[in-house]
């Protein structure tokens, strides 16, 4: 066996080096405005040479392209490697921590700069979805949940279906501080383009979260909510609670005769009652509660499109005080204080530098997505289309994990209400004919259409919903029918002709 020899090999690759700017730049991407808002802040008390932009200009103004043409965005810092790409692959970078510490991290890519911070979009035809995988959810922050983060966490595992998620979502948004949902279901339908009995249906749902009586629409539903969970809603508290009216204006010997009870009977109930909370949203209290603001707004163009545009409010707005930056770095004596200057300067430029390239890149993914659901912005939530993470980042020229870190907790302003940018990923269905593939969402909802048209005598069963689909083009097979009818919380048919038989 022949014997062991060491001896110095010299190869040759490429990498890029994860630097704590790059680090910086990947961190920023997927903050919320709310966070972002927040790490500014601490970066204006620690960096000297960072100021806020008080000026009169917009924070649009920064992303004009100046001729109307697209230009690239020039992001590496002054002292920055020119290997400081932003437009990089996550299996060639390697840093001080182990690469599989640097798993799924991909750096943001270099975007191309817009037109007074707003694109135009006009609606297509086609689709240009592809199969993709489902939305997962985030998870949620570790500080105090306020009331509507606690609905909304419960909104997660209260249903599967898709559609009733946003739904649900757009119901808890609705509600104020008290825990009311004062909006009308009517209108809601209307904006939503679905049937008010499906609105209905989903704020049942949400009419059991904790605290009970939460998202009830007036003071009888709420305490009604609230002694049905104790299994005290017999037909004379309901009687009460319809005729709080007279309650308020003691006419108790009214409320008898309305409700069958004897004095001591009453006095029980009115005790009862007043034990309950008319506000339970009060119980998570008003100092954390914090409205969602939108980080892009979509509205509807003159000549029928689509306008996309930033939220400016939201969009941090500093810059770099080189006029202060030159005194002190004259003044400097010792090469440590030059050294903490010249650090100072070039985080403050890279910063300022980072939160354009989030803003464009923001803007960039937003407009493709609205391209892509376009339909559902015309026509409601039964026209998604199949939607996945790749097809967007394909089409705008950026990696995968990207657009990920982008539509992460961050929210679109729609003429159909405020939707999370996750949402409008959707799996697909095939076509049976071979054409544009279906949304699964919009799939579940032509299930649950059929299923709510049937009568005693005409129950579906997962076959006959499997024909009818595919007399519809869409591809689909049986245990799908059986799995999104499960999400639906739908019962089976036999389970559902025995309901009819009996409501008959």
């Amino acid at each position: 066996m022949a014997g062991l020899m060491q001896k110095l090999d010299m190869r040759q690759g490429q990498s890029l080096v994860m630097t704590p700017q790059l680090q910086q730049a990947i961190k920023l991407l997927q903050l919320s405005n709310i966070e972002l808002a927040e790490f500014v802040e601490g970066e204006l008390e620690r960096n000297p040479l960072l100021e806020r932009d008080d000026s009169a200009e917009s924070a649009e103004s920064s992303l004009e392209a100046g001729d109307g043409e697209p230009r690239e965005l020039e992001l590496a810092s002054p002292s920055a490697d020119a290997n400081d790409s932003l437009d990089a692959d996550v299996d060639v970078i390697h840093s001080d921590d182990s690469k599989s510490d640097l798993a799924g991290v991909s750096p943001p890519e270099a975007a191309d700069a817009v037109g007074a911070g707003a694109n135009n979009w006009t609606p297509s035809g086609g689709g240009g979805g592809a199969a993709g995988e489902e939305y997962d959810a985030i998870a949620n922050s570790s500080r105090n949940l306020t009331l509507s983060e606690h609905l909304h966490n419960q909104l997660s595992t209260a249903t599967n279906d898709p559609i009733d998620r946003m739904i649900g979502a757009h119901l808890i948004d609705l509600a104020d501080e008290d825990g009311y949902l004062r909006a009308d279901l009517s209108e809601v339908s209307t904006r939503l383009g679905l049937e008010r009995a499906r609105i209905e249906a989903v704020l049942e749902v949400t009419q059991s979260f904790e605290p009970a009586g939460v998202m009830a629409r007036d003071l009888g539903e709420c305490l009604a909510l609230q002694l049905r969970e104790k299994n005290r809603l017999d037909p004379a508290m309901a009687c009460l609670l319809d005729n709080l009216e007279r309650l308020a204006k003691h006419e108790y010997d009214t409320l008898r005769g309305l409700c069958g009870v004897d004095d001591d009977d009453l006095v029980d109930m009115v005790s009862e009652i007043r034990q309950l909370t008319p506000k339970p949203g009060l119980a998570f209290g008003n100092d954390n509660a914090r409205a969602v603001e939108p980080d892009v707004f979509i509205r509807q163009a003159p000549d029928g499109g689509w306008q996309v545009e930033l939220n400016s409010e939201t969009l941090p707005r500093v810059l770099v005080n080189n006029r202060y930056y030159n005194e002190i770095h004259s003044a400097a004596r010792t090469e440590q204080e030059k050294s903490f200057i010249s650090e100072c300067n070039q985080n403050a430029s890279w910063l300022v530098k980072s939160l354009d390239q989030r803003a464009r890149t923001i803007l960039k993914v937003a407009s493709e997505i609205v391209r892509q659901q376009d339909m559902f912005l015309a026509h409601g939530v039964a026209y998604l289309r199949p939607l996945n993470l790749k097809t967007v980042a394909d089409a705008i020229g950026m990696h995968e994990s990207t657009v990920s870190r982008v539509t992460s907790n961050k929210f679109v302003s729609t003429p159909r209400g405020m939707f999370e940018l996750k949402y409008f990923f959707t799996s697909a269905i095939p076509s049976a004919g071979g054409g544009e593939a279906h949304s699964a969402e919009a799939v579940r909802h032509r299930i649950k259409n059929l299923i709510d048209q049937e009568t005693a005598s005409e129950v579906l069963s997962d076959d006959k919903l499997v024909d009818l689909l595919r007399a519809e083009g869409i591809e689909i097979a049986r245990r799908t029918v059986a799995k999104y009818r499960e999400a639906l919380n739908i019962p089976s048919s036999v389970q559902r002709r025995r309901i009819l038989k009996r409501a008959g």
